[in-house]
């Protein structure tokens, strides 16, 4: 067994499941702050799965946090992800849903629209 070989069997979790773009999914990640550790959970949509099934694979995870698109890059065999439990199945004709991000952007502003006319009072007219 060579090294390269050798290096992939240490470092490649079996443990994870089958991510696919166009998945809901949910990423356990350990976070060091000072001395302290704590598991922060990032939801979202899988946009991307890049570099293929080996030790470098990464997955590209979107959510609208407060109005604002958020997107994380994570190594999949990192060992700071502890789990990915995968909530929900679409299927997509795209390896990479990028055009998600400006389809969100285009219904965000639809539905600013539709608040300011609904919201307020109408403007006043002048003649």
């Amino acid at each position: 067994m060579d090294a390269l070989t050798a290096f992939r069997k240490n470092v490649m979790r079996s443990d994870m499941p089958d991510v696919r773009p166009g998945d809901v999914i949910k990423v356990f990640q350990l976070v060091k702050e000072g001395d302290k550790k704590r598991i922060q959970p990032f939801e979202g949509l899988v946009i991307a799965r890049k570099h293929g099934k080996g030790p470098s694979s990464t997955i590209t995870v979107r959510k609208v946090a407060a109005g604002v698109g958020v997107e994380r890059i994570f190594s999949l065999h990192s060992p700071a992800i502890q789990k990915i439990e995968v909530l929900k199945r679409s299927k997509v004709r795209r390896a990479k849903l990028y055009y998600i991000r400006d389809k969100a952007a285009k219904e965000a502003r639809k539905k600013m629209k539709q608040e300011r006319v609904v919201g307020g009072e109408e403007p006043a007219r002048v003649e």
